[in-house]
């Protein structure tokens, strides 16, 4: 695990290629998707909000990348502003200045629709409330997320029990919220996310609603469908006693990487 301090990800190196933008003109990033290998790539983010006549920079020159098959961590007390890059990440919100490149993508200089087609086929989320449907089964919150995903109904039974299983609820599928543990809500959460086999999970603050125990077990979790199902995951997080699993951890502070 690597634990970033006072320097960042050198993410302007020369490049022999130039990267496009949508329109097919050079990317001011000078790159196509950052460094070799990136899966995610942050360029000099900011994020300024209005209010009141006061400009509010909540995300202060930001520069990360993530890779195939890596946890990596956002860390920061409440208010460092590691929502709102998580959201920017999501593509649920834009930044005011940089670039995030996905998947070799122009992530944030697409349209909303475009961004929306890609974050429904290759991004999952998690909540640290949860979002489950209060009145559905585990299986059926899992079904749920493969219906709205557009996945063949044929496709259905099979994936639903393979990602149970792999978070380790094959005997609690038919159980509803109400009848489950903290714990094992999460783990219906993240099974509920992966079930479209997306390339990158994004979870915001998923161990803050659980206690020490149930927190391992859910990282135990991630370390298991990274391996198996080759996805790459960022989170934020506040608790330092997961640091540790970590690929790689950004420290926030008032909005940049310390």
């Amino acid at each position: 695990m690597a634990i970033t301090h006072e320097t960042e990800p050198d993410l302007n190196q020369d490049s022999t290629d130039a990267a496009s933008g949508p329109d097919g003109s050079e990317s001011p990033s000078g790159k196509n998707g950052g460094e070799p290998g990136s899966l995610l790539a942050v360029h000099n983010v900011e994020r300024i909000f209005q209010t009141g006549g006061t400009a509010i920079h909540v995300l202060k020159g930001i520069n990360m990348e993530v890779k195939p098959s890596q946890l990596v961590m956002l860390k920061g007390r409440s208010g460092s502003g590691k929502t709102t890059l998580l959201n920017s990440l999501g593509g649920l919100d834009v930044p005011s200045k940089g670039e995030i490149w996905f998947n070799g993508m122009p992530f944030s200089k697409m349209s909303d629709d475009e961004r929306t087609l890609v974050r429904r086929k290759d991004m999952g989320f998690i909540f640290q409330a949860f979002a489950l449907m209060p009145l559905l089964s585990a299986w059926e919150n899992v079904e749920l997320s493969l219906r709205m995903a557009g996945t063949p109904r044929s496709e259905w039974k099979e994936r639903v029990e393979e990602c149970l299983e792999l978070v380790g609820l094959e005997k609690r599928m038919h159980h509803r919220p109400f009848e489950l543990s903290g714990g094992e809500q999460q783990r219906v959460a993240i099974a509920k996310a992966i079930a479209h086999k997306p390339i990158l999970l994004l979870a915001d603050e998923p161990t803050a609603e659980l206690d020490t125990a149930m927190s391992a077990q859910i990282m135990s979790v991630f370390q298991n469908i990274i391996r198996t199902e080759r996805v790459s995951i960022c989170m934020t997080t506040h608790d330092p006693t997961i640091l540790e699993v970590a690929d790689h951890v950004y420290e926030m502070v008032d909005g940049k990487f310390i």
